[in-house]
């Protein structure tokens, strides 16, 4: 795929106007209500500045590709490489070392010289 994953878009599908909190919802992670909310709180705190940021941002953000996250467990991982990069690359190295264990287990199990399993898959013959 040629778009970038963690790179802000905004999110159309998602949008109520602009696609600017979906967007930022979907790049943090952090739910589109809070992130509506939040926007609102802030517009009016600081005495509607906020506004033309949002447009500012509608205008120079591009929108977000069709299908680019296969799933929602697609959507939640690259949304942890964005927050905190060496985490998920920790976590990666983490599942790939426990699949490696579990290799070489299943590999001693298999050639090494046990009565039992050799008569369990003759008897599946």
């Amino acid at each position: 795929m040629s778009a970038s994953r963690t790179k802000f878009y905004l999110d159309k599908q998602n949008k109520k106007f602009l696609g600017v909190c979906a967007g930022v919802a979907d790049y943090t992670g952090i739910d589109v209500t809070v992130v509506r909310v939040g926007t609102v709180i802030l517009s009016l705190i600081t005495s509607g500045w906020v506004i033309p940021a949002y447009f500012i941002t509608a205008w120079l953000a591009p929108c977000k590709p069709f299908g680019l996250y296969d799933d929602a467990e697609d959507a939640k991982f690259w949304q942890g490489v964005r927050s905190n990069p060496s985490r998920s690359a920790s976590e990666v190295r983490s599942k790939f070392r426990d699949l490696d264990r579990r290799l070489a287990d299943i590999e001693t199990l298999y050639t090494s010289r046990n009565t039992r399993l050799a008569d369990e898959i003759d008897a599946l013959r």
